[in-house]
């Protein structure tokens, strides 16, 4: 069974024992689907209501978007565990020799890269998915304007998240010119993205009145 398709409680209970997968990856993904299946809610609220029928093309368009970020996340939580297994294993790689030395720095360089590859997806699309949820936080139904606001801070975490899970692997990789590659390109994404969810949830306060 995919880690991804297990209950809640199995999923937490894995994640709190000391088995090397599910980590902080899969959380992320998990907590960034969420945040999105939130702003599905909303437009599955919105749609059909004659007071928003002005917006109603919109939503719809991003609620099919929506549903394929979730989709994606969902499968990241897999990906990021089964990219990190090589990376486990190299760890435990010889190194009694020069040639076991350099086998092991080689295939850990490889291992890291492997392993960046997911959190950087879950970067990307929560970021996508944020975009989304500044559309709709001025389009979606008022009775659900709750929830855009829980949503975009549940991206918010994921995105930070999924930045953290980069950070730790790119700081062993040797390879800079990749590494800034991956910084420049994450960086970017993650200032703007936590922007955006706080101007965002700012609007969700006001319209709450908090």
């Amino acid at each position: 069974m995919k880690i991804s398709e297990k209950t809640c409680v199995e999923f937490v209970n894995l994640l709190a024992s000391k088995s090397a997968v599910p980590g902080g990856g899969g959380a992320a993904a998990l907590v960034g689907a969420i945040g999105m299946a939130l702003g599905s809610m909303v437009c599955n609220l919105t749609i059909g209501k004659k007071k928003y029928a002005e917006y109603e093309d919109r939503v719809k368009e991003i609620l099919v978007k929506a549903g394929e970020i979730e989709e994606k996340l969902l499968s990241m939580i897999d990906e990021d565990a089964n990219n990190f297994l090589p990376l486990s294993k190299a760890y435990g790689l010889p190194t009694s020799t020069e040639e076991e030395k350099k086998i092991k720095e080689e295939t850990m360089e490889n291992a890291l890269k492997v392993a960046c590859e997911a959190p950087i997806n879950i970067v990307r699309m929560c970021f996508d998915a944020i975009k989304l949820h500044k559309d709709l936080v001025d389009k979606g139904s008022r009775l659900a304007i709750s929830d855009v606001g829980v949503g975009i801070q549940c991206l918010r975490s994921a995105i930070l998240s999924g930045q953290l899970n980069i950070v730790i692997n790119i700081n062993s990789i040797k390879d800079m010119e990749y590494v800034e590659k991956v910084r420049n390109e994450v960086n970017h994404l993650v200032e703007e993205g936590v922007k955006i969810c706080d101007e965002v949830y700012a609007k969700v306060e006001k319209a709450l009145g908090k």
